[in-house]
């Protein structure tokens, strides 16, 4: 039988929209953990941010920050050599996203061209991010600090949405939309880091089935790139119309209740 490795979203999806609890979760969390599945959050997150929930779900696996920008493998997670980029408070890092910098004086060059108002985090204070995000200051600071991606808002009107992203496509950037911000991105996305976390997987444990969670359009390449995908519903019971693969599971629950129920049946009778 082939070893499961799980890819999992946050915001929305394993951590509930409005308070970031995942406890409606816990029972399939607690199952994932007893037979000893890999769980990969893989998120628009920062790696701080992520390192947070990783120690509240006593998560030792690798992750996937800011989109895609960046997998972080703990040095002793794999014993076979590979490639990555830097070493990292005991993580071994494959960048595969643009610096912050450039993705900032890119964003700033399109506002100024468009005359569309651009509010950046790079523009925000701890004060307004946590208002926006319904977090708390101390988690606020974690999601400033970003090495590839900057979320934004436009103050102007959502109808600019669409020139924004045209515009940042026309620069050779990739433009994604989470639950509460757009984002401007390098090229990377969740599918590509899934694809060379999935090999490592395989290169250390041999064959393999990929499971995939989300509920956004930020995780369509990630869903894309899995044996099983799985699309949790939104606040209200819909799922993302956006969203759409021939083999796609839709979990019966919102959130981390769709997480929770959908995992069970997966791997409640598994040997």
């Amino acid at each position: 039988m082939p070893k499961f490795v799980i890819f999992s979203d946050l915001d929305g999806t394993l951590l509930d929209n409005e308070t970031y609890c995942f406890q409606a979760a816990t029972q399939a969390l607690d199952l994932v953990r007893s037979k000893n599945i890999p769980l990969v959050l893989c998120s628009s997150k920062t790696p701080k941010e992520i390192e947070l929930y990783k120690r509240l779900l006593d998560n030792n696996c690798p992750f996937i920050s800011e989109n895609g920008g960046g997998i972080f493998i703990p040095n002793t997670y794999f014993s076979k050599e590979f490639a990555y980029d830097r070493e990292v408070d005991g993580y071994k890092v494959i960048d595969l996203g643009a610096s912050r910098e450039i993705l900032l004086a890119t964003l700033r060059s399109i506002s100024k061209e468009t005359r569309i108002q651009i509010k950046g985090f790079s523009d925000m204070n701890v004060s307004e991010i946590a208002h926006l995000t319904a977090l708390d200051e101390d988690t606020a600071k974690l999601a400033m600090e970003r090495d590839h991606s900057e979320p934004f808002i436009i103050l102007d009107d959502e109808k600019y949405a669409a020139a924004i992203e045209d515009k940042i496509n026309l620069k050779g950037y990739r433009h994604t939309r989470g639950g509460r911000f757009h984002h401007i991105l390098g090229e990377n996305d969740k599918g590509k880091a899934v694809k060379i976390l999935s090999n490592l997987y395989k290169s250390g444990f041999g064959d393999i089935k990929t499971v995939g969670l989300g509920d956004s359009l930020n995780d369509l390449p990630m869903l894309k790139a899995v044996d099983i995908p799985i699309l949790v519903q939104k606040p209200g019971g819909s799922y993302d119309p956006k969203i759409k693969i021939s083999n796609l599971v839709y979990a019966d629950g919102i959130g981390p209740c769709g997480w929770n129920s959908s995992i069970l049946k997966l791997f409640m009778n598994l040997d």
